[in-house]
């Protein structure tokens, strides 16, 4: 499955001006000089800090000889700094009896853990060394890793389809490009080139430090401050603009030999500071989000035409996407495909009975606070709202949000995303026969056959 935003994530931040600090009874924020800011949440009754570094770099920002950069990198942060090899750094998170691990996404690089609050300050000084002062040791080494690791993201099925369908809607758009990379662009990586990349992404004012938990907002500002490897007042990285997203309906098909076809039908979302967005995630646990939605009852429950049907949706800075994916047998394909596009076709005329208003606003609600539970869930909506520039809700203030969306909320968004016609479709299976037979109910046979003669 895709990464989607969670409820988690939809409490967000707003910075406070350079050099001041924002107080209340969630949260803090301090913006240094420097440009970094460090945001906390004080949590006194767990024993526990989730720490985190996140940096305002990912795929989007890489030109296409570049692709899959920003994950290598990613990568080589674990291959020594400065103060401690490579092997250093495990054996001191597993004298700790902590983990320590990173993710590259689209728009932002994460490096984060969770200790006990007596060992913040050592995991702390760990972790910033390897985000400033990493040695870039065993480079070729590390390459073969992800070139592995792209090698196993080749084989999953599942995984291709998502892919296939971002290039769909979004097209020759940087949002298109899969965040790992192609073999041929990690392979020409060299050293020099990796070096200068780090130094222009990774510079203070595109970092967010973020904890949760047993901590101590000043002292990990101090931390902090002492961190740093470069003087104050380094200007923050300007990020590139990038160009608006042309969405059009548009299919793509992989030919692999596969037991399923896996399937996916989306279209153009929301950018992730958009007001609706609370209105979605309720949308799309009445057509797919859950066990009692109506794709999963209708495909899954009542004609057993798939084991796994969702919808989900990627929400970014200035565009984002709406999907549901279908995995099936291809003596079910066309039955399943033409189930999904009644279902979508019945979401923009009948969004949702009042019953299946309730019960998604209360399933939203239920996840969120529950999510919340855990300190690595509330660093992460710190970090990633600071980041992104979103507010800061309290849980109340999201759970009036949530109670707010209408009927007419819910009409009016499926009318604008889910129409069947206006939707790409994506697939990856054993035969495009096959697939091309099962995506007629949804209109798309023209499109695909006048692709296919453009080419």
């Amino acid at each position: 499955m895709p990464a989607t935003a969670t409820e988690a994530d939809e409490i967000g931040s707003q910075s406070p001006p350079r050099g001041s600090s924002a107080g209340g009874q969630a949260h803090r924020i301090t913006t240094l000089d420097s440009g970094v800011r460090v945001v906390t949440e004080r949590i006194p009754e767990v024993r526990s800090v989730a720490l985190g570094f996140l940096i305002a770099t990912g795929s989007v920002i890489e030109t296409p000889e570049q692709a899959g950069i920003s994950h290598l990198l990613e990568h080589m942060l674990f291959r020594g700094t400065e103060s401690y090899r490579s092997e250093q750094i495990d054996q001191i998170f597993d004298e700790m009896g902590a983990e320590i691990n990173a993710g590259t996404e689209k728009e932002a690089t994460s490096l984060y853990t969770r200790v006990l609050d007596g060992h913040l300050e050592r995991a702390f000084d760990v972790m910033a060394d390897m985000i400033w002062r990493p040695r870039f040791e065993q480079l070729e080494a590390e390459k073969e890793v992800v070139l592995e690791e792209i090698a196993m993201y080749e084989d999953d099925p599942q995984d291709r389809a998502f892919e296939e369908m971002d290039r769909a809607v979004f097209a020759e758009h940087p949002l298109g490009r899969p965040v790992i990379g192609t073999a041929r662009a990690v392979g020409d990586v060299t050293l020099p080139a990796l070096q200068a990349f780090h130094s222009e992404r990774y510079t203070h004012g595109e970092i967010v430090i973020a904890a949760a938990g047993s901590v101590d907002h000043d002292t990990l500002v101090a931390m902090a401050e002492r961190s740093q490897a470069v003087p104050h007042g380094v200007p923050a990285t300007v990020t590139p603009e990038l160009p608006a997203v042309a969405f059009a309906p548009r299919v793509r098909f992989l030919e692999k030999e596969t037991e399923q076809y896996h399937l996916c039908i989306g279209g153009a979302g929301m950018a992730r500071d958009d007001e609706r967005r609370f209105a979605l995630r309720v949308l799309e646990g009445i057509l797919g989000g859950t066990s009692s939605s109506r794709l999963f009852q209708e495909v899954r429950e009542k004609r057993g035409l798939a084991y796994s049907v969702f919808s989900y949706s990627n929400l970014y800075a200035r565009a984002g996407e709406i999907g549901v994916y279908v995995g099936t047998r291809p003596e079910n394909l066309v039955e399943a495909v033409r189930v999904v596009t009644e279902e979508l076709r019945r979401c923009v005329e009948d969004p949702a009975t009042e019953q299946e208003l309730t019960r998604s606003r209360e399933n939203l609600k239920g996840r969120m606070v529950l999510g919340l539970e855990s300190t690595g869930a509330r660093m992460g909506r710190l970090g990633a709202a600071v980041l992104g520039g979103l507010p800061i809700f309290s849980v109340d203030e999201v759970i009036e949000r949530i109670d707010a969306v209408s009927m007419d909320d819910l009409r009016a968004l499926a009318a604008e995303l889910y129409g069947p016609e206006q939707l790409s479709v994506a697939a990856v299976g054993p035969g495009e026969d096959r697939f091309l037979e099962a995506i007629e109910p949804l209109g798309v046979g023209a499109r695909a056959e006048a692709q296919e003669a453009a080419r």
